[in-house]
């Protein structure tokens, strides 16, 4: 059986394509086939990443969302033999939950054998209000044979709101039961880890391509692989989610 990897958040620039390529990257190491998407019509990162083989389809007409075009994503997912995983930008969020969740596509991947795994983002910072109310939206919107994983992305801050930090907010308690994982991006440094893990995504680099990249200072590349390690780690420890 197939799992179909979904990035969704309806807010813009809070690490969609960076899970998206982390899941990539966390595959490619197993020695697992994967299918990589790239739907943002705007910001294609994901696809800018050339080793990860990311495919990119154009969900738009002109400046308009084209809901016929999904028909085409929805046929690259179920002809897939291996794992999908499909970044999706904001712009599209609003067109493709809609028809996502009326056309029940995950009713139907899952009465054909493939499974769809939702990864929605919270981030701290300005955005967390954002992204959690977008969390609950999302997280209610989609029928109980949707699993979610959520990423907590602390690279502008800490999640905590009034005091309490994700696990204490009343949109994890209501909601707790769907989610299948969490995985913790930690809140780096801007100086050193932060702004290591900024310049290689704005290179759109694998860890493995910036670690081995002798010109980048040690302790740059050093720092790379401890990003890298602690986040292939936790994935590890929800592998029977990602499997």
């Amino acid at each position: 059986m197939a799992k179909v990897h979904m990035i969704l958040q309806g807010k813009g620039g809070v690490g969609k394509s960076l899970i998206a390529s982390i899941l990539a990257q966390h595959c490619y190491a197993k020695k697992k086939d994967i299918l990589c998407i790239d739907t943002d019509p705007v910001n294609a990162t994901f696809y800018g990443f050339k080793k990860l083989n990311v495919t990119r389809l154009d969900l738009m007409d002109g400046d308009n969302v084209d809901p016929r075009k999904f028909d085409h994503l929805v046929e690259l997912i179920a002809k897939s033999k291996s794992d999908v995983i499909i970044d999706n930008g904001a712009s599209t969020f609003v067109g493709l939950s809609h028809y996502l969740i009326s056309n029940q596509v995950s009713t139907m991947l899952r009465e054909m054998g493939h499974e769809l795994v939702i990864h929605t983002v919270i981030t701290g910072g300005q955005s967390l209000a954002d992204t959690v109310n977008g969390f609950s939206k999302i997280i209610q919107q989609f029928p109980t044979d949707v699993s979610f994983i959520v990423w907590l992305n602390q690279f502008w801050g800490k999640i905590e709101m009034n005091g309490k930090k994700f696990e204490a907010m009343k949109a994890y308690i209501d909601n707790k039961s769907r989610i299948s994982a969490i995985v913790t991006i930690p809140e780096y440094k801007l100086e050193t880890f932060g702004r290591d893990l900024r310049e290689m995504l704005q290179d759109k680099l694998t860890f493995d391509e910036a670690i081995a990249k002798p010109e980048l200072l040690i302790m740059v590349r050093q720092r790379l692989k401890i990003i890298k390690d602690d986040l292939f780690k936790q994935l590890e420890g929800v592998s029977q989610v990602l499997a």
